[in-house]
């Protein structure tokens, strides 16, 4: 595998390259980018709202805990590479604790490399306090935050490129950050590279349109992409994850690790960029009023793609905020029905399952859901199949206790001798819900601050 030969032509570049798109994601495209790409950047980009929700819900149960659950395996796995080649990593794993992520990182350092390194954490994303004293509109509901009588125990801002610079010009070889922002991940080490002001909103914008199209990884090399029929994509086990190779107006040009699976197209870039933005020309971001609707594509080669066009105006006056308020307890239980008649013995299944939570055990109805997965669940009741011959029944019930929400799966488990024949494979879990809404803050209350550990095998 060899990267590409523009890098280190002139005017030089920087290579940025694209560890991770979700918490979740996989390690070993990481750590092939971080051995053979020639980066100067390695970034993971780990946090949704979901997971900076879950960060924080076992920060509440554990206070040294709350980043990203792979970060140690994420770092043992590249640190090696990345330390002796020189490049810098950036992730926002530190989620809901990048104080303790810093640490955790340090750890694996003093055991990756025979110099001294640095380690920046950023914190300052977490809000609480100068949220319930600024008492926003919430999102959601248009009521004032005070008016909730939900129980707030998370707050989080996204905050962007400028709560990064002061870690790289410490030069700290790994930057650990809670809830900042997806592209401006990969704008703050663009910035800093070539000095740019982050209010020239032109170039802060086309390099944010570089961040948004590597922020999901392997989506820009096919995954999610690919369909088997209308969308074949090739060698999807070894799929491999994109670098960029930036210039200093902005434009880039994307590729992959040849021989890595997958594919780089100006068709998986276009579907890449309009992922999860609802105006084109008018995306929001911490740094930037992004601007995509000049955007354009052209082949560079195999697996090779340039990007023009982006622009950007302003960035918005205010954080958007994410808030997790304490939703009590989610119940689960599931079991399978086959064969003959799986689809109407499901729903006695059901039917028993709902009326003893209702009638035995106090919930009521409307805090009850029921899914049949194998009959149409994912259309939710508009395309059910009444004949399908393989029936997996999910019941949820909200709760206000963990006792409570145990009861849901001992009802589904007790099915096996008091339900319609044939049940199988019974599952059952609790979880504590944090319900997720969202606001937004003067950027005036979300000062942030670099933390630097330097450590030494």
């Amino acid at each position: 595998m060899t990267p590409s030969s523009t890098h280190g032509s002139a005017p030089r570049s920087v290579r940025l390259g694209a560890g991770s798109g979700f918490s979740g994601d996989r390690i070993d495209p990481a750590e092939k980018l971080a051995r053979h790409a020639d980066l100067d950047y390695l970034i993971f980009e780990c946090l949704g709202e979901r997971t900076v929700a879950a960060g924080n819900a076992r920060r509440l149960d554990n206070p040294d805990e709350g980043y990203d659950p792979l970060l140690a395996a994420r770092m043992r796995a590249v640190l090696p590479h990345t330390l002796a080649s020189g490049t810098t990593v950036i992730t926002n794993a530190g989620a809901a604790n990048p104080l303790a992520a810093a640490e955790l990182v340090s750890g694996i350092a003093s055991r990756s490399a025979d110099r001294p390194v640095r380690i920046a954490a950023v914190t300052g994303d977490a809000v609480l306090e100068q949220v319930r004293r600024h008492d926003p509109v919430v999102w959601e509901t248009g009521k004032r935050l005070s008016e909730h009588e939900d129980v707030l125990v998370s707050a989080n801002a996204y905050i962007g490129a400028e709560a990064v610079l002061p870690a790289l010009e410490l030069d700290a070889d790994v930057v650990v950050t809670g809830r900042l922002a997806d592209p401006s991940l990969y704008v703050a080490p663009l910035a800093h590279h070539f000095g740019w002001d982050l209010a020239d909103h032109e170039t802060i914008g086309a390099a944010t349109a570089v961040g948004h199209l590597l922020e999901c990884a392997g989506q820009l090399t096919g995954g999610y992409y690919a369909d088997p029929v209308t969308k074949p994509v090739k060698g999807m086990a070894d799929l491999g994850f994109p670098f960029a190779d930036v210039r200093a107006d902005g434009s880039a040009t994307f590729g992959k690790l040849d021989g890595s699976g997958g594919i780089l197209t100006e068709r998986t870039c276009a579907e890449q960029l309009l992922y999860e933005v609802g105006d084109p020309t008018t995306y929001l971001t911490p740094d930037v009023t992004a601007d995509f609707g000049n955007v354009s594509f052209g082949s560079a080669g195999p697996d090779r793609v340039a990007i023009t066009g982006a622009t950007g105006r302003p960035r918005p006056r205010e954080l958007k905020v994410t808030l997790g308020f304490r939703g009590g307890w989610l119940g689960e239980g599931q079991i399978s029905y086959a064969g003959p008649r799986a689809y109407p013995r499901a729903r006695l299944a059901a039917e028993i399952v709902t009326e003893r939570l209702v009638d035995v055990h106090g919930f009521t109805e409307d805090a009850v859901s029921v899914e049949y997965i194998g009959a149409g669940a994912a259309f939710r009741g508009l395309d059910t199949d009444e004949d399908a011959h393989e029936v997996r029944v999910r019941v949820t019930a909200r709760a206000r206790t963990r006792e409570e929400a145990d009861l849901v799966g001992w009802e589904v488990e007790s099915l096996y001798t008091n339900g319609p024949a044939g049940g199988g494979g019974a599952r059952r879990s609790s979880i504590e819900v944090l319900a997720i809404r969202s606001c937004t803050l003067p950027r005036e209350l979300v000062p942030t601050r670099v933390h630097l550990t330097e450590v030494s095998k």
